[in-house]
């Protein structure tokens, strides 16, 4: 076996389909050092026939690459990511990259991957920088600045987390960090649905949340929550549920595909969201990140896995409305309730954001002009959304009945983000 062929590589999480904007013959836009190909080869370009790239790989010797992928298990809701990207690399590269995806974090814990990734445990993988904001004050700083993106059940969640794609590919702090600690993103920052309140007791009112102990998820939310007159808690998802349930928290703040596949919403049966203007900042938000195993590989071996990340966000916004979907189901299912915040609770979130975002824009990590640079990015993929035809026929209170995955096909607005955002950095 050759040390190609020994070395395992976990690939980034999606799948995909590969669109049509072709640029020079030998691949992408400004890539960055470490996305060169240190396995050296040709590449090809972004939208090639299946043929020419065949005909790219004909020489390179097989690999094997490992996936650690955001799910706990095959089976689980957000599962298609890893069986989508699994379908794409291996028909992308006509068999010659053999794909292993790795769940339920049975590698490294979130905690780790950084770690993983540079010492080779882990070659690729999602990750959770939200959850190390010393070791990625870039990320938080921009998961912060996403308060007042929109919230709506589909439209919302895509304009929303076209925007931070957008805005991570385009931060060349966030991007500068990710070279300094030897990662290589693959998508750099991406949403995994917008934060609501999830309680075991109804009241969404200031007096309602004084004195509650609420679990959080990023530094924003714990300002939120202490602004709130609630008691911060700091729990890894897995373990909400049985604190929940023990009443060793009273809240969580959380996404509703995440509480629908750890069924939450069977013991926080009281739901409450915020308006546009004033929604939970710190959206949660993951990335697909590479280590020194993906910058070894040979160049064509490495565009395949960046350009199976058109796919990977299709499949994120697919996964979010029908986990969104299934999770208004079984709140409806166990007695409880979804509505908007009281007006009261509502306003002093939007003014603990003023705060944060403040200090982001303060702060100089992500630059100047954090909130205009943000509008900007909602208003662009509003307008591409709008043009593409995507609509929605309700809202959270009755996704479980309006909502039908047959209507959607979120390829086309995913292949635009992809084409205009992520190609530039595809590696050359």
């Amino acid at each position: 076996m050759t040390a190609i062929q020994d070395r395992r590589l976990t690939v980034g999480a999606m799948s995909a389909a590969s669109a049509v904007v072709l640029l020079s013959a030998c691949a992408g836009g400004a890539g960055t050092t470490a996305g060169e190909g240190g396995g050296g080869g040709s590449g090809f370009a972004y939208g090639s026939s299946q043929e020419e790239v065949d005909a790219v790989l004909a020489d390179l010797d097989p690999v094997e690459i490992t996936f650690q992928a955001g799910a706990m298990s095959p089976e689980a809701m957000s599962a298609p990511n890893g069986h989508r990207f699994h379908e794409y690399v291996e028909e992308r590269s006509g068999g010659k990259i053999s794909v292993d995806v790795v769940w339920g974090q049975s590698i490294a814990g979130y905690g780790e991957i950084d770690d993983a990734l540079a010492d080779g445990r882990i070659d690729v993988s999602y990750a959770l920088p939200i959850y190390q904001p010393a070791e990625h004050p870039e990320f938080n700083a921009l998961a912060t600045a996403t308060a007042g993106m929109p919230n709506s059940p589909v439209l919302g969640e895509m304009i929303g987390n076209a925007a931070l794609v957008d805005m991570a590919w385009n931060s060349d702090e966030l991007l500068a960090t990710y070279e300094e600690q030897g990662l290589t993103p693959l998508t750099p920052m991406i949403s995994t649905g917008t934060y609501l309140s999830a309680c075991g007791e109804e009241g969404t009112a200031l007096e309602d949340y004084d004195g509650r102990q609420i679990r959080v998820a990023s530094v924003a939310h714990e300002q939120q929550v202490q602004e709130l007159g609630g008691s911060p808690v700091s729990l890894e998802y897995v373990e909400v549920f049985e604190a929940l349930q023990r009443g060793t928290v009273d809240c969580t703040i959380t996404q509703l595909p995440t509480a629908e596949e750890t069924g939450l919403l069977d013991v926080a049966t009281h739901v409450a969201y915020t308006t546009e203007e004033n929604s939970f900042s710190g959206r949660p938000a993951g990335a697909n990140l590479a280590g020194v195993g993906y910058q070894n590989l040979p160049l064509a071996y490495q565009q395949i896995v960046f350009d199976s990340q058109t796919g990977g966000f299709a499949s994120s916004n697919e996964v979010i409305a029908q986990g969104s979907a299934r999770a208004i189901e079984q709140l409806m299912d166990a007695g409880g309730e979804i509505g908007p915040m009281d007006e009261d609770a509502d306003e002093r979130i939007g003014a603990t954001n003023d705060e944060l975002l403040t200090d982001v824009e303060e702060s100089g990590l992500i630059g100047s002009d954090v909130q205009g640079r943000t509008a900007e990015a909602v208003d662009k993929w509003r307008q591409v959304a709008e043009e593409l035809g995507y609509t929605e026929e309700g809202g959270f209170e009755d996704m479980h009945e309006w909502f039908d995955a047959d209507d959607y096909d979120f390829e086309p607005f995913a292949e635009r983000l992809f084409e205009e955002v992520a190609v530039p950095h595809r590696p050359r």
